[in-house]
């Protein structure tokens, strides 16, 4: 904690406590300097979390002892509904927001029923109303914070009249960037030098629709068309509705996979990632893209779309050999990585990335969550 900084006693409220929510809440609490309560429910069923884990919460916080100077809520919380169900405890105490991610911009599944019926507005028009009730709002990323502003005329003007949007401007003044802390120097325990003859090309995102991973199977289905050997990781998680062309891909790939499927637990995914050489991205959607940054913090060759936050990354200079505009370049950047590994396993990443583990960014939070006023 910072000399002069006052510690304060801080509540951190997450609907949706599992994955990098969760890793982040607990982060958070585990470095900093200001005490801070954890009030969460379990990670399923965002969309009811989004209406009803406003209810769920204030009765929790309305029960708990802990009296807080700060309540920072994440985007998945309907913040205006819990500070009314809390003001008679909330009433004089300042609350902030991280966003993770916003339902505004987030690219909607088809298959989704909502969108079908028209009903896709709602979970954008609640991170909306908790931006503005927010006494300060903060992004993981510039892409992030830059998106959802924009996204706010357009979002506004579709309903009839009472737009409000004089309140764009009141969200942007009090809108920072405020990076996603990690804990990446747990990684370090299980480095490896050990690496195959042959490279080897890394997924370890979720198995969804939004990471396109139609795109990245196709071209991998190409380099083994032209003979050109690589071995293959397939991480992250699976979910019911998984595209069918991971089962494709098992079978197409089967000859060059070394591992296909999620990682029962840290230390194993760790090693996984330390023997990868080549990260190729083809997401569609990512407002920071911690798994990228696990993956380039050991030192896998990234090989990025130049979109979303990725080119926050990576210094400027070094965009031109780990940035690709299209499919055609995808390929061939890939392809040129793939052939000359040797020279992508001198990527040092770490190097980039660091600057996202907790014990660097903790002085920034302890900062910016020290100096909120209602």
């Amino acid at each position: 904690m910072s000399k002069g900084l006052l510690r304060r006693k801080i509540t951190l409220l997450e609907p949706f406590f599992t994955g990098s929510h969760r890793q982040w809440a607990e982060g958070l609490q585990r470095h900093s300097g200001h005490e801070i309560e954890l009030l969460t429910l379990q990670g399923r069923h965002w969309k009811w979390r989004m209406y009803g884990g406003a209810v769920a919460l204030a009765d929790k916080f309305n029960k708990s002892d802990f009296l807080p100077d700060l309540i920072l809520a994440s985007d998945m919380l309907d913040l205006a509904t819990f500070l009314s169900l809390a003001r008679k405890k909330s009433k004089d105490i300042p609350a902030a927001v991280y966003f993770h991610e916003n339902q505004i911009t987030y690219p909607w599944s088809p298959d989704d029923k909502d969108v079908q019926l028209g009903r896709d507005n709602q979970y954008g028009f609640i991170n909306y109303t908790t931006a503005l009730t927010a006494g300060a709002v903060f992004f993981n990323s510039l892409f992030h914070k830059n998106i959802f502003l924009e996204s706010l005329p357009k979002f506004l003007r579709q309903f009839p009249d009472h737009r409000g949007l004089e309140n764009i401007g009141h969200i942007a003044a009090k809108s920072k960037v405020l990076y996603l802390g990690m804990d990446l120097n747990k990684f370090d325990k299980y480095k490896t030098t050990a690496k195959n003859k042959a490279p080897i090309i890394l997924w370890n995102h979720r198995w969804e629709y939004d990471k396109n991973p139609e795109l990245f199977f196709e071209i991998l289905f190409q380099l083994k068309k032209e003979n050109i050997a690589f071995g293959l990781i397939v991480l992250g998680k699976a979910y019911k509705k998984t595209p069918p062309i991971f089962a494709e891909a098992k079978n197409i790939l089967a000859e060059n996979i070394l591992h296909f499927g999620y990682a029962d637990n840290f230390p194993e995914y760790a090693k996984w990632l330390w023997k990868a050489d080549i990260l190729p991205v083809t997401s569609n959607q990512d407002f920071f893209g911690g798994s990228i940054v696990e993956a380039v913090y050991c030192n896998c060759f990234p090989i990025l779309p130049k979109r979303l936050a990725y080119p926050e990354h990576l210094p400027a200079e070094m965009h031109g050999q780990h940035f690709y505009e299209n499919k055609k370049g995808f390929y061939e950047i890939l392809k040129r990585a793939v052939i000359g590994f040797e020279n992508a396993r001198r990527f040092s990443g770490s190097n980039y990335v660091a600057k996202y583990d907790w014990p660097e960014m903790i002085k920034e939070y302890d900062l910016l969550l020290g100096q909120i006023k209602r």
